[in-house]
């Protein structure tokens, strides 16, 4: 990945808007069809709609959610091609989001104590998981 290429930062993606990535963690990664879900603790600003004021004991907002990535069609982890949603959904890891970017081209770059995940897809889909 060149320097010059222009990539977008995941806090100027309006997906992921009032919320923390990096204070957020990846519990698990799933295939369904060409899709990729990464079920994740959610960090919520206070600025967010689902904010809730967090009780004495966790000082912060989680809330569980998922990233969706659908119509996934290219997959790399640590620049080294993958064998498809599957394949990549078994082998990572859980771990903290470190970041999150939207290259020019489309592509998304995800790294984390997992390595780096670079995918092609629409853009993503973020869903609060219900009480």
């Amino acid at each position: 990945m060149s320097e010059s290429d222009s990539a977008t930062d995941w806090r100027k993606l309006r997906e992921f808007s009032a919320v923390d990535l990096e204070q957020s963690f990846i519990l698990s990664w799933h295939a369904e069809g060409e899709t990729l879900l990464i079920d994740v603790d959610l960090f919520l600003m206070p600025e967010h709609p689902f904010y809730e004021k967090p009780r004495p004991a966790e000082k912060v907002c989680i809330r569980p959610a998922i990233i969706e990535f659908r119509f996934c069609d290219l997959f790399a982890i640590d620049g080294q091609p993958e064998g498809g949603l599957s394949a990549l959904a078994e082998t990572l890891g859980h771990g903290v989001i470190e970041g999150l970017r939207r290259h020019a081209d489309g592509r998304y770059e995800i790294s984390g104590a997992f390595g780096i995940v670079y995918l092609s897809a629409e853009r993503p889909l973020l869903r609060l998981k219900g009480p």
